[in-house]
């Protein structure tokens, strides 16, 4: 990792012993049976908190998301939602960093700390907790070392780039169960999905045999283009190149890889994992699904060709407990499918904020037709993160776990495997094995 920069110093500390005793590892194999008591690394002690103190945060990538991050969490304890801090930054692009310290100072009334090196933030003993906003190829690494560090961990979607890393960092997780991390799917605190889940419990719709969501949006010159390329850059002066790349190894300097790469096959799931986990997620939580058990997608390069990434999926998973799930992503065309719970007994309709029960026409007599009222409170996105802060004081289990998480994942990583081999694929949950069909 690049040496670290600061604004007052105050970053001194030698790396953590958690971070190292990560860092040396070994990778997790897709073959271990997840009923197994396996040896893992424990974490670091917390940071005490009291009733009367902020928590304390760092936020790693600056960049996208990250920016967006830190104006929520400022926004939200100006608005006296949250007694949070944001203490330290950390981005391997010093620009991104000093932009993002100039909103938290102004903000905060005071010189929060930047740092290159990841590991410096978790090395620091007054932090509670750590968001993590970088590219996914770097979630899986920086979650674990977090968690043996004793930060609580708001990751980014995807939780991360492929299913070795997901299922490696949920044997961490699962070995620290003390370590809160919530995933960044916002969704799961929808009022309409939240009264699904209760409708469903119940029976009101009798087994759900299948649904159907979609992610769709269009843009005239291409897919996550919008994020701009800044002539500033400059690798080795003001740019840690090589660190960005990190667990993916050496690559020659590419600014539209570095600004956008969602759109390259190396660094990304493109729609799969950066739009259609947000759909998936809600969906597996509100009908208390098992684990994926077969994918298949297909898909294409239809309008933007330039793309590495394709501009058109469609999925068809199936769960291990009977059910069936269709998935529509685009980026070169907006309309999409409406979102559905297809049970034996009735249907549900859980678009937007309302939600809508309507009987199978066998049990008309049965089962009355009726709109649910849901609470249209907040955003859903800082609701996530009021979540996370919450389950902080109260060490809960947070609304989007690591197990939801890494269901998704399977999702992710079969459904991309599926539309580039144009095979389908089946996970065995008790071994933790893929097999091509």
């Amino acid at each position: 990792m690049g040496e670290s920069t600061t604004r007052r110093g105050f970053l001194q500390q030698t790396v953590g012993a958690a971070a190292a005793a990560s860092l040396a590892a070994g990778l997790a194999s897709a073959e271990e049976s997840s009923d197994d008591v396996m040896p893992a690394a424990q974490s670091a002690p917390r940071a005490a908190l009291g009733a009367d103190d902020p928590i304390r945060i760092g936020v790693i990538g600056t960049g996208g998301m990250g920016t967006a991050h830190c104006d929520a969490f400022l926004r939200l304890a100006k608005a006296g939602k949250a007694d949070v801090r944001i203490d330290v930054l950390c981005d391997v692009c010093d620009p991104r960093a000093a932009a993002a310290s100039k909103k938290v100072d102004e903000a905060q009334g005071g010189q929060v700390g930047t740092t290159r090196d990841y590991r410096q933030v978790l090395a620091r003993k007054d932090l509670h907790g750590v968001v993590i906003a970088t590219p996914e190829h770097w979630h899986g690494r920086q979650a674990e070392d977090a968690i043996l560090a004793g930060k609580d961990v708001y990751i980014e979607k995807p939780m991360t780039l492929g299913l070795a890393d997901a299922l490696r960092l949920r044997k961490i997780a699962r070995a620290n169960p003390d370590v809160i991390v919530e995933v960044g799917t916002q969704f799961v605190v929808t009022p309409s999905y939240k009264a699904a889940q209760a409708l469903i419990a119940e029976g009101a719709i009798g087994k759900p045999v299948w649904s159907q969501t979609s992610y769709c949006r269009n843009s005239k010159e291409g897919e996550w283009l919008y994020y701009a390329i800044d002539p500033a850059w400059q690798p080795g002066v003001n740019l840690d190149w090589k660190a960005w790349c990190g667990p993916l190894g050496k690559a020659p300097w590419n600014p539209e890889i570095y600004a956008r790469w969602r759109r390259y096959r190396k660094y990304s799931t493109g729609i799969i994992g950066d739009l259609l986990v947000h759909q998936m997620t809600p969906l597996i939580m509100a009908m208390n699904l098992g684990w994926p058990a077969r994918v298949v997608a297909s898909g294409g390069h239809y309008v933007d060709k330039k793309m590495e990434n394709h501009d058109q999926v469609n999925l068809t998973i199936e769960f291990e407990d009977g059910h069936t799930m269709v998935v529509a992503g685009s980026t070169c065309n907006e309309l999409g499918i409406e979102k559905v719970i297809r049970g034996h007994k009735a249907n549900l309709y859980v678009g937007g904020r309302t939600l809508t029960l309507r009987p199978e026409r066998l049990y008309a007599d049965e089962i009355d037709a009726r709109e649910i009222p849901a609470s249209t409170e907040g955003d859903d996105q800082d609701n996530l993160r009021l979540d996370w802060l919450s389950c902080i004081r109260s060490r809960q289990k947070p609304a989007s776990d690591i197990e939801l998480g890494t269901k998704v994942m399977v999702i992710v990583d079969l459904a991309s495997r599926s539309i580039w081999e144009g095979k389908a694929y089946a996970y065995d949950r008790r071994n933790q094995k893929v097999r091509k069909l």
